[in-house]
């Protein structure tokens, strides 16, 4: 695994996302309670950056048609997605969010 610092857990708060960019992949890291996740910004349907929507109870809500997404699998919870997006492997070191995106949980390949 190749991890990388994405951002430092000072730059978003419980119940948001950022997004950051690592290796040319744009990844929404998103904060939900203690626990963080990282996960493709780009809704499966809507194809716009899940980092600007709303996160709560392990999920992330795009903005733009009310997709909602699973941060631990990257399944699609509610249509109108029906593609998952890719889920990387991510850890807190520190204050530091570190995010693998050399390999995915899911098996997704990012587009």
């Amino acid at each position: 695994m190749a991890f990388q610092r994405a951002c430092g857990l000072d730059e978003f708060r419980d119940g948001e996302a950022v997004a950051v960019q690592l290796d040319g992949v744009d990844v929404a890291v998103a904060r939900d309670g203690d626990e963080v996740f990282a996960l493709q910004d780009l809704c499966s349907h809507g194809h716009v950056a899940l980092s600007e929507g709303d996160v709560e109870k392990c999920t992330i809500e795009c903005w733009l048609h009310g997709s909602a997404f699973d941060l631990r699998s990257g399944k699609p919870l509610s249509p109108p997605a029906t593609e998952p997006v890719s889920t990387f492997p991510a850890e807190v070191r520190g204050d530091d969010v570190y995010v693998d995106v050399s390999t995915t949980l899911n098996g997704v390949t990012p587009s």
